[in-house]
């Protein structure tokens, strides 16, 4: 095993990303967390063990994959499982005296497996609800001007019947007789290193520090029932496709009065037959005659808002562009708008009248 790879760090790490590099890890994949890995959990302990000592790692940088091979034939000591604590405790604790004090809430309780065995994982007594994801469609105009949109989610909402203290109607809610209200319980132990002070959440009330004496007929106990509610969202000037608007608080309630996650709604704008959107400007195309080309015109070209008045300067090739100033797309951050990109397009008759072909012949007589 590459102890360097096993925790993401280049060899000349210092002992600083060594550390912080085992943190994040410890944290990630241990075993009492969601989708944690008891086997990586052991794996990086066992390289922070080695690569946090510089005599360790001395011998390790020397040794390379016969580390183990080494130890065993006495080319080195002091490493055996992980019977030596003081260089992995050193990446957390905090010293009082005596007393090495954590906070299972920040390590997630890293320490359990090592102290007494696996201890419940600190939480918060109120867990926040889940952030929810939706789509929504906007027509091409929609999303230039904004429009208000008014869309039905299912989500969970404060139980009417409870009133979202999860208990039944009429029903006794008591202090916890094991936490006293305090929604955790303290252990000490006594380590090679001292006494270690760990603090969990009462299993009891499960952190809230009540109990009720019956559960919600109507949300089981969890203070929060799931309906369907319309929500108005607005939607800004100027959104782009793929762009994601955030709405705080709209999200699940959590359990028991938990605060409330957001909710995300994610935008899809429809194509337009006539326009297009490039950045804040709209690219469309018009069409005019060859003698409008050579001569010259005053035509109407469409807009968004409607039409307006476009100079065709004489002589103008196909595929020439003019701006229209401030007929484009708002800008999210700010009051001005882009432009409007209108191309020219001449138009070439597929059939003419003997009038039309006299007198392109006499036009083409004259070299035009």
């Amino acid at each position: 095993m590459d102890y360097y790879a096993t925790l993401g760090v280049h060899k000349n790490a210092s002992q600083e990303e060594i550390k912080k590099a085992f943190r994040k890890k410890a944290h990630l994949y241990h075993p009492d967390k969601p989708g944690g890995d008891e086997k990586k959990f052991k794996e990086i302990n066992e390289a922070y063990q080695v690569l946090s000592n510089s005599e360790k790692k001395t011998q390790y940088d020397q040794y390379g994959k016969t580390f183990e091979q080494a130890q065993s034939q006495g080319g080195f000591h002091g490493f055996d499982g992980f019977q030596d604590f003081s260089d992995f405790s050193e990446a957390f604790r905090s010293n009082k005296g005596n007393r090495v004090e954590f906070n299972f809430e920040d390590l997630g309780d890293v320490f359990g497996d090592f102290f007494g065995g696996k201890t419940q994982r600190q939480t918060t007594r109120k867990t926040q609800g889940n952030d929810i994801e939706v789509e929504i469609s906007l027509k091409f105009e929609e999303a230039v001007f904004g429009v208000k949109k008014q869309i039905e989610i299912n989500k969970f909402n404060t139980c009417l019947h409870c009133h979202g203290n999860a208990a039944e109607p009429g029903t006794k809610i008591s202090t916890c007789s094991t936490c006293y209200g305090t929604g955790q319980v303290q252990h000490i132990q006594s380590t090679i290193l001292g006494q270690f002070r760990t603090v969990g959440v009462c299993s009891d009330c499960q952190g809230e520090g009540k109990k009720a004496e019956k559960k919600c007929v109507e949300c089981n106990g969890q203070g929060r029932i799931r309906k369907t509610e319309k929500i108005e969202v607005e939607i800004p000037a100027g959104i782009d496709q793929g762009q994601t608007l955030k709405l705080s608080h709209q999200g699940d309630i959590g359990i028991k009065g938990g605060r409330k996650g957001d909710l995300y709604v994610n935008v899809h704008i429809l194509p337009h037959s006539k326009f297009k959107r490039k950045g804040n400007d709209i690219l469309s195309k018009t069409t005019i005659t060859f003698s409008q080309a050579v001569l010259g015109d005053k035509i109407e070209v469409e807009t968004l808002e409607g039409k307006v008045r476009l100079k065709i300067p004489a002589g103008t090739l196909s595929g020439k562009v003019f701006r229209l100033i401030n007929k484009g797309v708002p800008y999210l951050q700010h009051r001005s708008r882009g432009d409007q990109l209108v191309e020219i397009i001449i138009f070439v008759p597929q059939k003419l009248t003997k009038e039309q072909k006299k007198l392109l012949e006499e036009l083409k007589k004259q070299g035009c």
